[in-house]
């Protein structure tokens, strides 16, 4: 993608988006299948294929079809904006950005026709799932102020 405004804006707005930020700092680690990805983030294919769809759009990343599986990248270093490794860089000591690395590095390991059996289940592979964080009502949350 060129370097201009637009393109620039396009790019800096699909970063908004805490999903797609998830996305990029995986695949910052190296390639991964859809399957993969959507396991990962606890999304459904379609959603997890939007985000990838608006993140290829603005020229951030690139697929590969492979038979039935999807692998998405980030775009080559010579391709990227030059940026983009300056914002991924911090993201690798959040805490939820760690624990998608601890999972990936579990995911890795299986061979995807196996991954793929398994029906993207987690926990019947042997990989935890942190427990999902709630939200506190907005009930509670005015008790609390």
């Amino acid at each position: 993608m060129p370097v201009s405004i637009p393109a620039t804006a396009a790019q800096l707005k699909v970063l908004g988006h805490p999903v797609r930020l998830r996305l990029l700092a995986a695949l910052a680690a190296g390639e991964l299948c859809v399957c993969q990805l959507t396991a990962l983030l606890d999304l459904a294919t379609s959603t997890a294929s939007e985000h990838l769809a608006e993140l290829r759009a603005a020229g951030l990343v690139t697929e590969r079809k492979e038979g039935r599986w999807v692998h998405y990248r980030l775009v080559d270093p010579a391709a990227r904006p030059k940026w983009l490794d300056e914002v991924l860089a911090p993201l690798a000591r959040d805490p939820q950005v760690a624990e998608d690395r601890r999972r990936l590095r579990a995911l890795r390991a299986i061979p995807l026709e196996e991954f793929c059996r398994a029906d993207r289940d987690l926990g019947r592979l042997g990989i935890v799932k942190p427990a999902r964080r709630t939200p506190r009502s907005a009930a509670a949350r005015r008790v609390t102020r």
